[in-house]
């Protein structure tokens, strides 16, 4: 006779910690910033695995941005920023946090960035630097 399990002892051998719902889901998101919380025009370097960006936000709340550096952008251009993702089915929708990748939409194609390190900015009005790392 064959031994079932029901559903709460599911097997996650071999899947990513954030490819899993709870995970998500009981995260504090402490490590990052979501753009429709950041003033128009405020700038982000934005330091992952292979390259170091400079993301200007222009509507937050749309995920409107202008983005340089990496291999794609070597000028300012106009994007989207998707969110923070690992790269499967799950999206953090305007935000770029540490570990993560940044999904960025220009023009008609998809970029995914490697993961990001560290995050840095200036406050518009204070002229604090913001960091994350």
């Amino acid at each position: 006779m064959m031994e079932t399990k029901d559903s709460s002892e599911a097997i996650t051998a071999g899947v990513p910690a954030g490819a899993i719902l709870d995970t998500w889901s009981n995260d504090p998101w402490t490590n990052g910033v979501q753009i429709e919380q950041m003033e128009d025009m405020q700038k982000l370097f934005v330091q992952t695995k292979n390259s170091l960006y400079e993301i200007t936000v222009i509507d937050g709340w749309s995920g409107e941005i202008m983005v340089r550096g990496g291999q794609f952008f070597p000028e300012l251009t106009p994007a989207q920023l998707a969110g923070a993702t690992l790269g499967g089915s799950f999206l953090k929708m305007r935000g770029i946090y540490v570990g993560f990748a940044m999904e960025i939409n220009a023009g008609d194609q998809r970029f995914l960035t490697t993961r990001v390190r560290e995050i840095a900015g200036e406050s518009p009005d204070a002229h604090d630097d913001l960091l994350f790392h």
